[in-house]
């Protein structure tokens, strides 16, 4: 939906003709078609405070409306619970995926993709609904989950131990390009690493093995502002398939 549309300006051919409703799946479509008058209007007032929200709001009312039902629904799925519990287990990652856990990463998910698409509201909407509606996108916040703890494990390793890692992988060149170059930067920019010395050897191994300390908020921080959902998400795809 566009900042036009949000506003509240739909020409009258937009609005007799309710396109937007026939997008519908046929259950909401019933269901809308069928309110009297009255709760009309309610739908219509939190659909226009959602348009003028900001982002960050936007993702803490989702989260508080719609997260309850995704967890329960996600875990259900105890298949792909069980293949990202096992894979964080495999890097060393102390992490439970319980309901508690599930349901702060659905809320970090929300935020997450309102920062990197925050010009474009209707993009937003689109994540989210389908999130709601499609079963294979549900299983992203699981590939998410995954991403996530991993960038934040990288993001705490040395230099050296990044070139390591990247060694393991079958596409080196797509790693250190999609995920260590952009770590690194993130690394000077904040002044966690400096590497002074680039060309001289022993200063560069002093910074080359120096292991980052940064605290858990800052963490989080640094990979939702380095990194987009997407990529998160892809990370996690790639390492569970």
């Amino acid at each position: 939906m566009t900042e036009q549309k949000c506003r509240g300006e739909f020409t009258f051919e937009e609005i007799s003709s309710n396109s937007f409703i026939e997008d519908l799946p046929l259950e909401a479509k019933n269901w809308v078609e069928s309110l009297p008058w009255e709760q009309r209007r309610h739908v219509l007032l939190l659909c226009h405070l959602l348009c003028v929200s900001p982002p960050e709001k936007q993702a803490e009312f989702l989260d508080n409306y719609t997260a309850d039902g995704l967890v329960s629904r996600k875990f259900e799925d105890t298949e792909a619970q069980r293949r990202v519990q096992e894979n964080l287990k495999h890097y060393h990652l102390k992490i439970n995926l319980d309901e508690f856990v599930f349901r702060l990463y659905i809320k970090q998910f929300y935020i997450h993709s309102s920062k990197h698409i925050s010009r474009q509201p209707d993009l937003y909407f689109q994540l989210v609904f389908r999130l709601l509606l499609d079963t294979e996108q549900e299983n992203n916040i699981f590939y998410y989950i995954l991403g996530f703890e991993l960038l934040k494990m990288m993001f705490k390793m040395s230099w050296l131990q990044h070139e390591r890692l990247y060694q393991l992988q079958k596409n080196q060149e797509t790693f250190i390009k999609s995920y260590i170059k952009p770590i690194q930067l993130a690394h000077e920019i904040n002044g966690i690493i400096v590497p002074e010395g680039r060309n001289n050897f022993f200063a560069r191994r002093g910074f080359f093995v120096k292991k980052p300390l940064i605290r858990a908020r800052k963490l989080v921080e640094l990979v939702m502002a380095t990194f987009t959902t997407d990529i998160v998400i892809n990370l996690g795809f790639l390492m569970i398939r």
